[in-house]
This record gives structure tokens, sequence and C-alpha cells, in this order.
């Protein structure tokens, strides 16, 4: 017998694995943003917690939780005179071409949860447009019942409306649902709606990070389909 109904996965760090998709990203993006300006590459980097060298977000980066519009503010920081709105464009649709790095083989995968008769949802703190885009180069747009970033009107993790928004269109007691997640904002949203928490380590934070949170850590989502039935 399975221990859920449904399952509420977070896009990044969780269904993409975070520094082979996001950490790639970032670095051409500061490099647009700053016009190649070595100078200005260095402080936005510095806001971002992001190592050019090593073309790696530091795990206290403000930008890995946060929402395209948190991102845009901790760049627009090293931009002086740049439009915030300018900046927040320019993440959401250079974000729709990251080059993505699915934690395991993505369509086969949903396939089988959905086999067992789970709803399926992604809850970002991305915008919508960047998960849907994301979901759709992946090919499995269609695989989810349900998809929501940070503009969708639920609000934002760590606040749990985003996950009572899944629970409610599902029709789910929110017990019988899983938050599946890679950062501590995730789980802090998961454990205030009432649902289960498993943490997965294909973002940046670590195990120590999220077990105090959560029902279990996990390697990556493989891992999922096991502990449902354990």
């Amino acid at each position: 017998m399975s221990r859920a109904d449904g399952i509420l996965f977070d896009k990044d760090g969780t269904l993409f694995d975070f520094h082979a998709t996001w950490s790639v990203w970032a670095h051409g993006v500061i490099s647009d943003l700053s016009a190649g300006d070595a100078d200005v590459m260095a402080r936005m980097a510095d806001e971002a917690h992001y190592d050019l060298v090593a073309r790696r977000f530091h795990p206290t980066s403000p930008i890995i939780a946060g929402t395209n519009r948190e991102a845009a503010e901790c760049l627009g920081r090293a931009l002086p005179g740049r439009a915030i709105e300018e900046i927040e464009e320019h993440l959401m649709m250079s974000s729709g071409s990251a080059p993505l790095a699915p934690a395991v083989p993505l369509a086969p995968y949903l396939e089988g949860l959905a086999a067992r008769g789970l709803r399926l949802g992604v809850m970002t703190n991305d915008t919508e447009y960047g998960a849907r885009a994301h979901l759709g180069a992946a090919g499995v747009l269609g695989h989810f019942d349900f998809i929501a970033g940070f503009d969708s009107g639920y609000g934002a993790k760590p606040a749990p409306g985003p996950l009572l928004a899944f629970a409610r269109a599902m029709a789910l007691e929110p017990a019988r649902v899983v938050m599946v997640g890679d950062s501590t904002h995730d789980l802090v949203a998961g454990r205030a709606a009432g649902m289960q928490c498993v943490g997965v380590l294909t973002g940046t934070a670590t195990c120590s990070d999220l077990e105090p949170l959560a029902d279990i850590v996990l390697p990556d989502i493989g891992h999922i389909p096991a502990w449902l039935t354990a």
C-alpha cells in the first residue's frame, strides 16, 4: 500500500540537477547583463554568491530558493541604473533555454508514478512560464496534473499556500501528499501544509540541512517509489 495519493515536486534541484542546469546558466546571465565588464561581473557574482572560476553557486546564494523577482533584485544591486523589471524579464526569458540536466530519466519515471494512481504536480519559485518551458523541453509537460510558479496566484515557498492549492485542485488530503524538494524552503512549506516531506540531494543543500525538516532524505527522486511502499 502506498503512503501517498499525490506528489508535488519542486523543479530546480529536484527534477533537474541544480548545478548542471542553473550554475551553468548563471554564468551566461552574468556575462550578458554585465556586457562582459569584468568588474561588473565580479560585483554580480559577489551579490549572487557565485564562483565565476568554478562556475558554481555557493550554497549560501539567495538566488537558489528565491523567486525570479528576488533573483532580479539580488543581481540588480550590482547593476545601478538598470530597472529591476528589465532584469527580471531577462532572467525569465533566458531561463527558458537553460541547459536542462534531469536528475533521472523523467518520462519513464513519471509514467511509473502515474501508473500507481498518483496525482503529480510541480511548484517552483521560478515563474510558471519558466516551469512550463523547462518541462516542455524535457518532454514531460503533459505528465503533470498541476504546475505553478511563484507568479501563479498562490504565493511562493516557504509559505504553504501553493502546496495547499495543489491538494485542493486534486481533491487530496494534505497528509496524503508528499512534498519533494532540495531546499529548506520546500520542506518548511511542506511541513506548514501538513504534508509528508522528502528531501533530495540534487540541489545545494546537504543532508544535515534537510534532515530536521524531512521524513526522509534521499540521493535523488529515483529513490521515491521504493520509499512509498516501504
